[in-house]
């Protein structure tokens, strides 16, 4: 354990809603996520006192991979480095798109830094589980949560024709074939109404096109005003479902939740 700002980590440490600290002989290494895919994740596969401190993105119910109650019994940081030194963890754990300067600083300063990027398939992800498990020093745990994810899976799965179906996402537009929420979809009974219109990641899809071209089901992402226009109401060949953001982005746990909720989508779509 590096003695960095042993002071102001004493002071945040003892924040309300941050769990107690692994004693000082542990030998699993402390960790600093500031990666919201990666917070869920350590959540499930650290030991108490472990996890020092998540993204504070995870602190927003709205956009957090994390459950409200799970997150709460974390601190959270935004990123600095003078927050990060002031908790002195053995690793932090971040995004591939870290800012280069706040990386470089963090390893000048004899921090190790690990990265991850955005899986893409439910395979990648649990390669991701698995591997920050080993980093935690928690491989039977990241064993356990590959097995639930892979059972959620199985138990979504179904062996009727695939639905059309359009994920309207925040913003407008649809998701790519080479991301997680595709590889979900696909797994859990439905084909992209998207890719077979030559829609590719982050095209935008228009609520005129919705209502000239309607898929089997529709799962609303979004907020924005086309995607709660009430002619979406008047179109009886398709159903609407509402679809939770929180689903769509990150692996780990979320694909137990994501599983689970388009299951329940697909018996109604039968």
């Amino acid at each position: 354990m590096k003695p960095l700002l042993p002071a102001l980590a004493l002071v945040l440490a003892s924040c309300a809603g941050a769990e107690a600290r692994a004693p000082q002989g542990d030998a699993r290494p402390t960790i600093v996520s500031l990666n919201p895919c990666t917070d869920a994740i350590l959540a499930e596969v650290t030991a108490p006192g472990q996890l020092l401190a998540i993204s504070h993105y995870s602190k927003d119910p709205r956009a957090s991979s994390m459950e409200p109650q799970d997150a709460a019994r974390y601190l959270a940081t935004g990123g600095t480095v003078e927050e990060v030194l002031a908790l002195d963890p053995d690793l932090v754990v971040a995004s591939t798109f870290i800012d280069p300067a706040t990386r470089a600083a963090l390893e000048d300063l004899g921090l190790e830094v690990a990265t991850f990027g955005a899986a893409s398939t439910v395979e990648d992800s649990a390669e991701q589980v698995r591997e920050l498990a080993e980093l935690a020093g928690n491989v039977a745990a990241g064993e356990a949560l590959v097995v639930r994810m892979e059972a959620a899976l199985q138990a979504a799965a179904t062996t009727g024709a695939p639905v059309e179906t359009a994920l309207w996402q925040p913003g407008g537009i649809v998701p790519g074939e080479s991301s997680l929420v595709s590889d979900l979809l696909h797994r859990t009974g439905f084909a992209s109404y998207s890719a077979s219109r030559g829609m590719a990641q982050a095209d935008y899809l228009s609520l005129e096109q919705v209502v000239a071209d309607p898929p089997e089901v529709l799962l609303v992402a979004g907020g924005e005003t086309g995607q709660r226009h009430p002619l979406l109401s008047r179109l009886p060949q398709m159903r609407r479902e509402a679809f939770d953001t929180r689903l769509i982005y990150c692996g780990g746990p979320t694909i137990v939740r994501a599983a689970e909720r388009l299951a329940n989508i697909r018996k109604g779509a039968q």
